[in-house]
């Protein structure tokens, strides 16, 4: 249940974001192009990334649909349980390890970053353009989990699924006008 009486049961990111839509109006041009742009990142690499942040912030909106996207992408459906416990014995492919074990830190212990650890990433293979595009995604979900988890945002499996699939297929520009709840417009009728 939200904390605010005014969003509904089943609030999500468009109904926050329609709380002060002229606030938020570039948030999915800047979502797709972090999230679906140029990268030297897969689209399932970034998805999870984008889950595995959520799940160190444990925001279970963010982590919930970010990791059904990644699997909708050909993660293995039983890998976050393996991540979210250990990098190292995950599974994950070793080139992203280094990039994960980044992104973790910066969530938790921004301050305490040093120079090694932008170098275990450019040591396993990755450019500098691709770390800034890590730390661009960590960033944009260290936002969003604290919008949702401020809100009291919270979600569901069946809400997870939903989201995910629709993610993973249409990406992040939704541009599907919004009523005054916050809720999509019906479709027009023909």
């Amino acid at each position: 249940m939200p904390f605010f009486p005014s969003l509904p049961d089943d609030a999500n990111v468009r109904t926050i974001f329609a709380m002060a839509a002229d606030r938020y109006h570039g948030w999915h041009d800047l979502s797709e192009h972090l999230m679906r742009g140029d990268s030297a990142f897969s689209l399932q690499e970034r998805e999870l990334i984008a889950a595995y942040v959520s799940g160190v912030n444990t925001c279970q909106y963010c982590h919930g649909v970010h990791s059904q996207v990644a699997m909708a992408l050909g993660f293995a459906e039983d890998g976050f349980a393996r991540l979210m416990e250990d990098v190292d014995t995950s599974g994950v492919d070793d080139k992203i390890k280094p990039v994960l074990k980044y992104v973790r830190k910066l969530t938790l212990t921004p301050s305490k970053m040093v120079q090694a650890d932008a170098d275990a990433v450019f040591a396993a293979g990755w450019s500098e353009r691709a770390l800034h595009d890590a730390i661009t995604v960590c960033a944009m979900f260290n936002f969003m989990n604290r919008m949702l988890e401020g809100h009291g945002i919270k979600g569901d499996p069946a809400t997870f699924a939903q989201r995910g699939r629709m993610k993973a297929k249409i990406g992040y520009a939704d541009r599907s006008p919004l009523n005054a709840d916050g809720r999509p417009e019906p479709a027009p009728a023909k």
